[in-house]
Parts: structure tokens; sequence; C-alpha cells
């Protein structure tokens, strides 16, 4: 159950921010010689590239338009590590147990990620780069928080996990939902009038 729990944390994190889970993990690992963390996360070269690949993130996710088009990047990348993170923390269980925890990390980094990505066009509709700045930093402290506190009680960090999807999910539909309206609205009012 603790694998599930963590895994699902894990899987809601790599949705919004895949490397710097690969780092928490792999630091934890490396600090802490944890036994439900992969020893392969905390190995130097896999710490180095995450490191380099959230330095990357780091900086594109605070500017406004960028921060999307790494997003639509990531839509690949963020569900497929959500999902090896899964499949790598069932560790030696059998091909069912490692089948259930890939689809967890995945889908759950998928829901996630499509959360992320939406708030953020609904973000660069905001002209200025204050709130992606500030949007980005409160991603990454969620991310680190949970991810920390799902070391040491997984349960716990998977609910918190689950209550931040749910609360993204509903964030998302509302924006959605505004854009239709405005959409519907914009082409009802015709073509503009021109008198001379």
């Amino acid at each position: 159950m603790d694998a599930l729990a963590l895994t699902f944390s894990s899987g809601w994190a790599s949705g919004i921010n895949a490397y710097l889970v690969v780092l928490v993990l792999g630091v934890a690992d490396r600090v802490g010689s944890l036994t439900e963390v992969p020893d392969v996360l905390g190995r130097w070269d896999v710490l180095a590239v995450a490191g380099f690949l959230y330095a990357m993130e780091f900086i594109a996710d605070k500017i406004p338009y960028i921060d999307s088009t790494w997003d639509a990047v990531s839509t690949a990348i963020r569900p497929t590590a959500g999902a090896v993170i899964g499949v790598l923390l069932a560790g030696d269980a059998s091909s069912l147990d490692q089948a259930v925890l890939g689809v967890v990390g995945g889908g759950t980094a998928l829901l996630s990620h499509l959360a992320k990505a939406g708030g953020r066009l609904a973000l660069n509709s905001s002209p200025e780069p204050v709130t992606n700045v500030v949007a980005s930093l409160t991603e990454d402290a969620a991310v680190l928080g949970v991810v920390w506190f799902s070391l040491e009680h997984p349960r716990t960090a998977a609910a918190v996990a689950g209550v931040l999807l749910v609360l993204g999910l509903v964030v998302l539909a509302l924006v959605a939902r505004l854009v239709r309206r405005g959409w519907r609205r914009w082409r009802s009012r015709g073509p503009v009038q021109h008198t001379a």
C-alpha cells in the first residue's frame, strides 16, 4: 500500500515537474539510503541529467509563452516519467504490480500535467510575467514538499496530492468553461459595422 501511495504522489508531482521528482528521490536515496527508492535514481549520471533538465525547466517555466511551449514538449515526457518511476517503485514485484503502479504513476502524471498546462495557458493571457514566476515557484515548492513528505508519510502525502489533483482539474474545468463562454460571445457579436 505504501508503494501505491508513493507512486500516486510521485506521479502527481511528475506531471508538474518530473525532473525535480527524480532529483528529490535520487538525493533522498543518496542521503538516506531509503529502501523504497530505487538505487538507479541515486546514480550520479541520473542526478546530473535531472539537475540539468530541472535547471532548464526552472528558467523556461517562468517566461510567458515559453512555459506553454515547454509544457507542450513535456506532454509525452511527464506522464512517461511518472509511469517509469511507478514501475521502478514496484521493484521486484510481480509484473501485474509493476503494471498497476506504472499505470497509476503515468495516469496521475498525465492528469496533473493537463491541469498545469491548462492553467499556464490561462496565466499567459495576463501580459505581465509576475504571475508566471509565482505560479512556477509555487508548483516547485508543492512538488518538493509532497515528494519529500511522501518518503516519510506516503499515505498522507498521497491524500494531499489527491486534493491538489482534484483542485487543479476543477480549476482547469472552470477556465475551459470561461473560454467557451467568451468564444461564444465573441462569435455571436457578428461582423463589425464600419461607418464612414
